[in-house]
């Protein structure tokens, strides 16, 4: 408005202040400087020193002990420790379950990582799952799983829609100075100090919740378990200005109603936080000094008992005086070299143990031709012309499937003898040549190589044997008084019982070796 009392125009503004664009455009480009220069003070600032408390957490695949207990944890209720995870609560109906610390955590600043897994079969589940930081241990009680009243910090993962306004599956943080009742009614939305929607229940991978607190701020953030990336966290909520206990423990409780759900952890791994530049004091240096002094007098006692049974060793045995320990044990590759010749010495057996089996076999198979052959000439010798020509031919073919039988078992047994050669050979050069690594693996493969030949020759004689001409009858000549003849299809049933025991032996030693060359 000008003296006059009218408004002045845009136009009129331009005229009188021709510098006035100018400065608006300077402003602006200032504001927009200033914004980055604080985001990027914001995204510089360092992060906080990390060390791991291995005091309170747990991890498998080693989580439990043989008792079923926690190291340096306590569970109640129905929880159940297995060596990979803490099933809180089974998929029944009323269900409590919680494990705790066993001794207080007295650092300022902390973060805990908690990896979790919530599954059920229906399309809700109930009740949830949370993770504490009180003043004092909640073992049972009606807050999933935990008691009421509590003072400290609990992170609720809430699945129960119990105030109807369709705000579950989600994530709460409640406070509490030791005289709040939790408001089940209204899921805690009442009471809640951040709060956020996610669905944590049937993911393809574990869910996982990085919770932080850092100079009087809590932070949490989640990975909703659609990836297997582990740094892979979205934000969920922030409490500025909140002041917990300096003291408590850490725990997991959950719980189940009418509905049910498996509540599984995974693992609970704790970290001290401390601010950029301040080194945090060795584990040592906070050791309680009457703990210090006991673990001092064990370790002192034990080390004289090691120098009282090192000397009565040396008296005991003077001529390995001046040796250095390192030559009285065995070396990894001695080791390794050992359990190779073993395994070698072993299949040298089992070979050894087939050819003679197989010997055997020959030798009956040889006497089952013998009489065979003494049959059809004794048949031959009564019965001549048309009459005796059928039975000839049928005793003619079973002659020959005998020496079919007969030549591949001649087979067989020359495959056996080769391997039994290869495994001499491999023993005789390691130990000329100092027991060479890769000679030897050299030598098992070439082993391997003849009992698959040995397998594909058995194979050869299943189809031979097992699948007759269908064009050809042949029976069995009537039995002689002493020795009786053996029937075909006993040989056969014979024959691949005698297959399927090898083939069985050919995969527990494949399986040997496999499990050997982990050593490698």
């Amino acid at each position: 408005m000008d003296a006059g009392g009218g408004l002045h125009t845009p136009r009129q503004i331009l005229t009188r202040h021709p510098d006035l664009p100018c400065l608006l455009i300077f402003t602006l480009i200032f504001q927009h400087s200033n914004a980055n220069n604080i985001a990027a003070a914001a995204s510089t600032a360092e992060a906080p020193n990390r060390r791991f408390e291995y005091k309170y957490s747990f991890k498998g695949p080693h989580l439990s002990q043989a008792d079923g207990s926690i190291p340096f944890w306590v569970h109640s209720g129905n929880a159940i420790p297995s060596a990979d995870q803490v099933r809180i609560t089974p998929s029944l109906r009323s269900q409590k379950g919680s494990v705790w610390t066993k001794s207080t955590v007295n650092f300022d600043n902390w973060e805990a990582e908690v990896t979790f897994r919530v599954s059920g079969r229906g399309r809700m589940g109930a009740d949830g799952l949370a993770i504490w930081f009180t003043t004092a241990q909640g073992l049972d009680g009606p807050v999933y799983g935990a008691a009421d009243n509590w003072n400290g910090i609990g992170i609720f993962f809430d699945s129960f829609d119990n105030d109807g306004k369709k705000n579950n599956p989600a994530v709460l943080v409640v406070g509490n100075n030791g005289k709040l009742v939790y408001d089940h009614p209204n899921d805690g939305t009442t009471q809640a100090l951040g709060t956020c929607l996610r669905d944590f229940r049937n993911k393809p991978y574990p869910v996982r919740a990085k919770i932080t607190y850092y100079k009087r701020t809590l932070t949490v953030l989640i990975n909703n378990g659609f990836t297997p990336d582990k740094d892979d966290y979205e934000f969920c909520t922030k409490v500025d200005n909140m002041v917990i206990p300096q003291e408590g423990y850490f725990g997991i409780s959950a719980a189940t109603g009418g509905l049910a759900d498996d509540h599984d952890v995974l693992s609970f791994l704790t970290f001290r936080l401390s601010e950029p530049g301040q080194e945090l004091p060795p584990p040592e240096a906070e050791m309680p000094k009457q703990d210090k002094d006991k673990y001092q007098e064990e370790f002192e006692n034990f080390q004289q008992d090691l120098d009282k049974k090192k000397e009565d060793y040396q008296k005991e045995h003077p001529d390995v005086q001046g040796q250095p320990i390192e030559d009285m044990y065995e070396s990894v590759n001695d080791r390794e070299i050992r359990q190779v010749f073993e395994g070698q010495n072993r299949i040298h057996l089992e070979i050894k143990q087939l050819h003679h089996q197989l010997a055997v076999i020959l030798d009956e198979q040889r006497r089952y031709v013998s009489v065979a052959t003494d049959e059809i000439s004794k048949r031959q010798g009564e019965s001549g012309g048309q009459v005796g020509q059928a039975p000839s031919q049928e005793m003619g073919a079973v002659v020959a499937t005998q020496q079919e039988v007969l030549r591949n078992l001649n087979e067989l047994r020359n495959s056996f003898y080769e391997s039994l050669k290869q495994i001499g050979a491999s023993q005789h050069q390691g130990n000329a040549v100092g027991m060479g690594t890769y000679e030897t693996v050299q030598h098992f493969n070439d082993i391997k190589e003849h009992l698959h030949v040995v397998k594909k020759n058995i194979e050869h004689l299943i189809t031979r044997t097992g699948n007759p001409s269908e064009k050809q009858v042949m029976n069995c000549p009537d039995p002689p008084p002493m020795p009786s003849c053996l029937g075909t299809t006993h040989f056969l049933v014979f024959v691949v019982i005698q297959s399927v025991l090898f083939f069985s032996y050919i995969m527990y030693k494949s399986q040997q070796e496999a499990a050997a060359k982990k050593f490698f």
